[in-house]
């Protein structure tokens, strides 16, 4: 049995998870600079110890809808090898905790749908009783910002 290492956040009341290894650290909400011109899902820059980090917006990038404002939000800063180099945090608006599920405790998508949704499937948390688990998306997030730096086009959020 393997067991799988992610971090678990909030967006817009649903829980989601990423592999810890494209996570380097997680910071405090901070002023961003927005950029010009810039897509949507751009939500601008961060000056994170010296370093400029581009912001993104995740609930942008997913099509989810931007939710309620929450004053708890933070910025999960990826490692750079996930995005091409690139210094790339993502709004989220919460951190739940860092877990090491069993791979029996994840269940596939269909494989048409995990691919459109970037969906790598979904984590039962919360015990053995069916009906006390929660449901977790473990996203991609490799493939979504493969997907996104890749396009010319913005997204509409």
């Amino acid at each position: 049995m393997a067991a799988i290492d992610v971090v678990q956040f909030e967006i817009s009341g649903t829980n989601y998870a990423i592999d810890i290894k494209t996570a380097q650290e997680i910071v405090e909400m901070m002023p961003i600079t927005p950029v010009p011109r810039s897509p949507p899902h751009i939500a601008g820059i961060i000056n994170l110890r010296g370093e400029i980090t581009n912001v993104m917006n995740l609930n942008c990038l997913m099509g989810l809808d931007s939710g309620k404002e929450h004053g708890s939000k933070k910025i999960i800063v990826l490692v750079p090898q996930v995005s091409g180099g690139s210094k790339i945090g993502l709004i989220v608006d919460d951190v739940q905790s860092v877990l090491q599920i069993d791979d029996d405790n994840v269940d596939q998508m269909d494989a048409s749908l995990s691919k459109e949704a970037f969906v790598k499937g979904i984590i039962k948390t919360g015990g053995t009783n069916a009906s006390k688990q929660d449901l977790v998306i473990w996203i991609d997030i490799e493939k979504i910002l493969e997907e996104t730096l890749g396009k010319k086009e913005a997204c509409v959020c």
